[in-house]
């Protein structure tokens, strides 16, 4: 009897300790082995509009064109631009020659001509002295009248002045332009530059073209139409890069960092893998979006994350609802790049 009662107890140690041990190697197999989040497909999108106001002369691109970088889209009317930059052209190419000759001084030409004009006045000098003397002597002999003296004073009076405004022109001829008249052309040259360039830019600005690659998701003025850098031309989806804006419970938010590798499915692409990842995770926590169909309540407090997603053919539309898988155990890493397969 004991005998059998000693079977007995042994037998049942023995099962919970087999019981214990399937459970120890089973419980780990029904943990979860990935995060599931819900959201949606997002992308940025660009208002593109002229800096300028003109009139709108040609679009070139419609609704649903695809457009690179550089693109020319729209063009405005340049007819009252055109004119506007040849003169501003004009007006430095007539500056800087002025600076130039500044810059050059006086030609030898005009110094010879300041030497020869003050020769002049003083051999017209020493002719009115001469005069002067004589009728200085004849006054004197009573064969001329104090009134010839006078006369004859005051030419050499100005005689010599003459003589004194050459010698001055010359010394200026010689020392040419002054620094401040330089720095004055110098910086009228700068101020005409300045003004060429603003027309030249405002005629670069009459062209409209893509600041990166995307989709024209609406056009929204026509030729003929007056542009401003109000009015929008053109509503430009930017196709790369895309991710699903999703959210995460606060209890899940530990298991999930930047980086983190996983994959995207659509409702309209069931048998397709986008492979992605974690880029951003959100530091302040809010209330779950209606827009978004979750298992939990929707007054539970989440946090944002945003999976970017590899597009390549973009098939993936901005809206559309998607399902986000991040695979917890690191040794199913290699699977996630997969762009096929079934839905788990």
């Amino acid at each position: 009897m004991r005998r059998r009662i000693v079977l007995i107890i042994s037998a049942i140690l023995i099962a919970g300790a087999a019981a214990g041990v399937a459970y120890w190697f089973i419980q780990p197999s029904s943990r979860p082995q990935q995060l599931v989040l819900y959201g949606n497909v997002d992308l940025r999108q660009v208002d593109l509009a002229f800096n300028g106001n003109e009139r709108i002369a040609v679009v070139l691109v419609q609704e649903g064109d695809v457009v690179h970088k550089g693109e020319l889209l729209a063009k405005m009317d340049t007819s009252r631009l055109e004119p506007q930059v040849a003169q501003a052209r004009a007006q430095v190419a007539a500056q800087r020659a002025v600076v130039e000759r500044l810059r050059n001084g006086s030609r030898p030409e005009e110094i010879a001509q300041a030497r020869a004009n003050l020769a002049s006045a003083m051999a017209d000098a020493a002719n009115a002295r001469r005069i002067y003397e004589r009728e200085k002597f004849l006054v004197e002999k009573a064969a001329a009248t104090q009134q010839d003296v006078d006369n004859a004073k005051a030419a050499l009076d100005v005689a010599d002045a003459k003589v004194e405004v050459n010698r001055k022109a010359l010394d200026l001829a010689i020392a040419g332009p002054r620094a401040e008249d330089v720095a004055q052309g110098e910086a009228q040259l700068r101020a005409n530059e300045a003004q060429f360039a603003l027309v030249c830019q405002q005629l670069a600005d009459a062209n409209l073209a893509a600041p990166t690659d995307g989709v024209i998701r609406s056009r929204l003025m026509e030729p003929g139409d007056m542009a401003s850098p109000q009015r929008p031309v053109f509503s430009l989806a930017i196709t790369n890069p895309k991710w699903v804006r999703a959210y995460v419970s606060e209890p899940d938010l530990a298991r999930v960092r930047p980086g983190m590798t996983g994959y995207v499915m659509v409702d309209g692409f069931p048998n397709r893998r986008f492979a992605g990842w974690v880029g951003f995770i959100s530091p302040v926590a809010e209330f779950t979006p209606k827009t978004v169909q979750t298992e939990e309540l929707r007054t539970s407090l989440v946090y944002e994350v945003r999976v970017f997603v590899k597009d390549t053919d973009n098939v993936l539309r901005l809206g559309m609802p998607a399902t986000v898988y991040l695979p917890l155990d690191d040794n199913e890493m290699l699977s996630q790049h997969s762009t096929t397969g079934r839905r788990p």
